[in-house]
Formats: C-alpha cells, sequence, structure tokens
C-alpha cells in the first residue's frame, strides 16, 4: 500500500517527469539516460555523497554492459583504467586448470571496482549533465503509485520538513531494503533460494598471487581470488550462513586460503593486511512483476542474484539501460512499449542468470557438501569442462554474458 502525501508541514510539491530513488549504479545510470534525452528528473539517496562514491562492491563487468555504458557515453573512465581479464583458473584435485575464455569467445570481463563506476556515474548525473539530486534524505515514501499522478515525499536534511515530488513515473532503485521494494510487498510474488552457505568476503592489502581470477573448489569449502588492482585483492572463503567475521583472524584466513586454493607449480599467495571482512549469506530472490502503476523497480530493489557468478551489477545495469530508454520513448514520443513490456522482457534474463547462479554453486561448492552423491556429481562437471569443447564454449558465453539477448 502507498501513502496519501499529507504532513503539516509539507511545501507546495516540486514536479518532475521522474523521481528516481536510490543513487547507486540502476539508478544513476537512469538518471544519466533521461538527462541526455533532455528529461528532468530527481534522484534521492538517504546516503552521503561521499558514502555512495566510497562503498567497495562488485567489480566484474560484461562486455555487453561495458558497450550499453560506452554507448551512452558513460564509460571513458573505465576504458581507460579498466584491467580486461581473459581467462580464469580453476584449481581441483591439487591440480591447476586454465581456462581461457577470451579463446573461445574472443571475449573478455572489466574489472573496474563498482565505487569506481559509481563515481563516475554522479559526477556524469550531477555535475555534468545537470541531474538534480539529493542526499541524505531521510523517511522516503512513495504514493499513489495506481493513479496518473504518483508523488514522491521525504524528510529534507536541512530543514526537517516533510518535501513531496510529484511525478509521472518512479524508478525503484534503492535496492533490496529500499523504500520501493516495501511498498509493493503485499502485491509482488517473491520467489526466494537460499543456498544454506556462507561466503567470508575479504579485502587484503596484497597483490594477487595470479593475474586471473581463480575457483578453488576445495573438500573443506569454496576459496575464489579476485584481483582488483596491483596493490588490493578480494578473497571469498566458504564458512556457515551467518558466521562470525570476528572468528577468522589473520592467521585462520591465510591458513585456509592458502590450503584452499593450493596446486601443484603454483605461486604460493601474498599474504597482507585485511582491509574488510564480512559474511555473506548466499541466497536469491525475484520479486514479480517489476512494474507496479507508475512504480518500475531496477536493481536489487527487483532481484538479488548471489555473488557466486558476478552478475548482480551486470543486472542492474542491463535493468537501467531498459528502463531508462523506456521512459525516454514514453515521455518524449508517447510509445509505450518499452514500459508496458519492461518487466516481462527483464524477467526473461534475470531468471537465466538465477538459473546459471545455481549450476556454478553445485560446481563451486558440490564437493563440500559431506554427501558422496553431490561430490561426485560436481566433479563431473569439472572434468567436463575441460574435456568437452562444447561444454567449454557453452561456459564461456553463459560466463561472459554473452548467451544470449533479451
Amino acid at each position: 500500500m502507498t501513502e496519501t502525501p499529507a504532513s503539516s508541514n509539507s511545501r507546495p510539491p516540486q514536479r518532475f517527469p521522474v523521481v528516481v530513488v536510490g543513487a547507486g549504479p540502476a539508478g544513476l545510470t537512469v538518471g544519466c539516460v533521461l538527462r541526455a534525452a533532455g528529461v528532468d528528473c530527481l534522484v534521492l539517496e538517504t546516503g552521503t555523497r561521499e558514502s555512495v562514491e566510497q562503498r567497495p562492491r562488485a567489480g566484474v563487468i560484461e562486455e555487453p554492459v561495458v558497450r550499453g555504458l560506452e554507448r551512452r557515453g558513460l564509460a571513458g573512465n573505465l576504458l581507460e583504467r579498466a584491467r580486461r581479464d581473459t581467462a580464469c583458473e580453476f584449481r581441483f584435485d591439487g591440480e591447476r586448470h586454465p581456462f581461457g575464455y577470451h579463446e573461445l569467445t574472443g571475449g573478455h570481463h572489466w574489472v573496474y571496482p563498482q565505487q569506481f563506476l559509481v563515481t563516475d556515474l554522479v559526477r556524469e548525473y550531477a555535475d555534468v549533465r545537470g541531474g538534480a539530486v539529493r542526499f541524505g534524505v531521510r523517511d522516503v515514501r512513495v504514493h499513489d503509485l495506481d493513479g496518473d499522478r504518483p508523488s514522491v515525499s521525504y524528510l529534507c536534511p536541512e530543514s526537517g520538513h516533510r518535501k513531496v515530488v510529484g511525478c509521472d513515473f518512479v524508478a525503484g532503485c534503492d535496492g533490496a531494503r529500499g523504500v520501493t521494494r516495501v511498498a509493493v510487498a503485499g502485491r509482488a510474488r517473491v520467489a526466494r533460494h537460499d543456498y544454506g552457505i556462507g561466503w567470508l568476503a575479504l579485502l587484503a592489502q596484497a597483490p594477487p598471487s595470479a593475474d586471473r581470477v581463480l575457483f578453488g573448489c576445495h573438500p573443506d569449502g569454496f576459496a575464489g581470488q579476485m584481483p582488483r588492482s596491483p596493490e588490493v585483492t578480494r578473497y571469498y572463503l566458504q564458512c556457515p550462513p551467518g558466521d562470525d567475521p570476528e572468528s577468522w583472524p589473520h592467521e585462520r584466513v591465510w591458513a585456509e586460503l592458502h590450503r584452499r586454493l593450493a596446486a601443484a607449480g603454483a605461486e604460493p599467495l601474498t599474504e597482507g593486511a585485511l582491509i574488510e571482512k564480512r559474511v555473506l549469506d548466499m541466497h536469491d530472490y525475484v520479486t514479480e512483476p517489476m512494474a507496479f502503476g507508475r512504480l518500475y523497480l531496477a536493481g536489487d530493489a527487483a532481484h538479488l542474484v548471489a555473488p557466486i557468478a558476478a552478475k548482480g551489477l551486470n543486472l542492474a545495469l542491463h535493468d537501467a539501460f531498459a528502463l531508462g530508454d523506456a521512459l525516454v520513448e514514453r515521455l518524449l514520443r508517447g510509445d509505450e512499449a518499452g514500459l508496458a513490456g519492461y518487466s516481462e522482457s527483464r524477467l526473461r534474463q534475470v531468471w537465466d542468470y538465477q538459473e546459471f547462479s545455481q549450476w556454478l554453486s553445485e560446481l563451486y561448492h558440490g564437493g563440500a557438501t559431506g554427501d558422496p552423491f553431490r561430490a561426485g556429481t560436481a566433479l563431473a562437471r569439472l572434468r567436463r569442462l575441460f574435456s568437452s569443447p562444447a561444454t567449454a564454449a557453452a561456459f564461456a558465453e553463459r560466463y561472459l554474458g554473452t548467451a544470449a539477448r533479451y
């Protein structure tokens, strides 16, 4: 249920064609697409600009997403600064198994930390394209989403007054715990899957031990290395869900990383200070539909895919491209086809990526379940990946996000 915007200290409402709730990658990209077309919009964000620009999150970006950013004039720094990954490496049975996906597909991944991309998008939206944005707002509410005069209200951080903003459409890009997802909680169907595992997410002040992503499929649990820069490396360690990060001191972390990523002929890991340590419980959800009246959800407000396959940021940006373009078509040319088909078309890719995440999870974690049958089938999948050219090519396309168009 959405509310009627009533408050004793509310002011006469402002009006924008679109209000975007959330200044993450999806919200800022929608805003940039609108401003490039000359459409006014307002972005509302509860965090400060500094906090938004510094949140460390994902860093692996698919080539189709980079090309989408490039077409919209949003990839300048990324193309100049990002590292291109052309191969990864699986480690199992004590051996190294390099996987050159560029050789199979001609494609590659781009490694560009999400906070760098968000910093670029904030600058482009607010400083270059002149988009309106309010950081540090409180108690955001959405109103009258099913009518033709929706609005969004918020408490102004300076005055404490509730301000009301009228609009034609609301883009809900405020994440898993945001107000837009809460607003449709009683109307949406939410499908959820829990993997029953956790990942200890680590950021180490240490150079990577290899110039590629490493996937350690070990009987004691998965381990992963994701290079972020010459001086900083992202690591993951499988752990129980809800585990306490403080139960993983420096010595235990590095001992497990050394053990689970060990392989014949591999360079030893270079240890360093752990500058981030948190436990992620692996789960997915999908909210259906992704449109409710004049509200359109994008990114984690609509769906969450566990970081197992590095798809979350990519899905969010695909959503933003589709939603931004559809809003421009509706507002400037009166063409409603894009908005009418937004939810159905986006959900096709969302479910495809969710299925791949499940498949890959069994590859990573099946051997550590204690179930001999699952361990055997996980090992069979790994061996097939390196013995069947057709399997390798299919995996490479899905891993790179180039298998299909949606």
